[in-house]
């Protein structure tokens, strides 16, 4: 097993650490960090028939999450497996439903034919902790270059439309949260939605807006029932500022660049020459 760090000019001691363990790592410049294309960079850099890609804040739960996350992999019509993400202790209520709504303890397999039926959960695909087998890496393209987000769910519905299977393993788990404050969730989501604007036949296969009401409505039922009472007003207006974001991503073609810088969490991508402001 070869283990390879991608580190984007980290100012602690990672690189040397992780270098005398016997890892490869690969150095970039942070500004030239690209959520595809610095995975892609890695993922060609590789030698073995299967990639695992994990994030540096996703933390293993146990010693079985390798073993777990590969396992559907041994069936040749799945190509891609992802793990069950759970908040981290100390996260708040609306971010742990996130992640019981997103990574339900009950594993599954998706497949071209569940489009209809999931709409854009088909292309639910988290590369936090995921596998995808090289060969089928490969033969669609690998991660997308120059893409401001939303390179796991691209290289998913890839891998759907060309008819293999992708499997959710619920017994591979990591602990993967975020406690953002409701103007970086904007942010964020302005960048989903620019990612999906610059990929346009996503949106052609699939609705969006369904997943998004159905989440607000289980937030709201797990926080009553709950008794978080105090978390509502927080977590309507989070809600509110999350579809604002996304729908003004959705237009960010027609959006001046010093705007977009204004509003975007990954600010440098729109400083970057020849970054995609088109339709994918």
């Amino acid at each position: 097993m070869e283990i390879i760090i991608l580190d984007s000019s980290s100012c602690d001691r990672t690189a040397i650490m992780a270098s005398s363990l016997g890892c490869k790592v690969i150095s970039i410049e942070r500004r030239s960090f690209d959520h595809g294309g610095t995975r892609d960079l890695g993922a060609r850099q590789a030698s073995g028939s299967i990639l695992v890609f994990m994030t540096q804040d996703a933390i293993p739960y146990d010693n079985t999450l390798i073993k777990n996350l590969v396992e559907p992999l041994s069936n040749e019509e799945v190509a891609a497996s992802f793990a069950r993400q759970i908040a981290a202790p100390g996260s708040n209520p609306p971010e742990t439903f996130s992640r019981m709504f997103n990574y339900p303890p009950e594993s599954q397999q998706k497949t071209k034919e569940d489009i209809a039926v999931l709409g854009i959960k088909a292309f639910f695909f988290s590369n936090v902790c995921a596998a995808i087998k090289r060969s089928e890496y490969l033969k669609v393209g690998g991660f997308p270059r120059h893409i401001i987000m939303n390179e796991d769910m691209i290289i998913a519905a890839k891998l759907l439309m060309a008819g293999y299977k992708i499997a959710y393993k619920a017994d591979a788990l990591v602990w993967h949260s975020h406690n953002y404050s409701i103007p970086s969730y904007f942010k964020r989501y302005f960048d989903i939605g620019a990612a999906l604007s610059m990929n346009r036949w996503i949106l052609d296969n699939v609705k969006t807006e369904n997943e998004g009401i159905k989440f607000i409505k289980e937030q709201l039922n797990y926080l009553i029932n709950n008794h978080y009472w105090y978390w509502i007003p927080y977590t309507l207006t989070l809600s509110l500022a999350k579809y604002t974001g996304y729908k003004l991503g959705l237009f960010q073609n027609i959006l001046p660049t010093d705007f977009k810088i204004a509003l975007s969490m990954n600010k440098t991508f729109w400083t970057k020459r020849g970054y995609n402001d088109g339709e994918g």
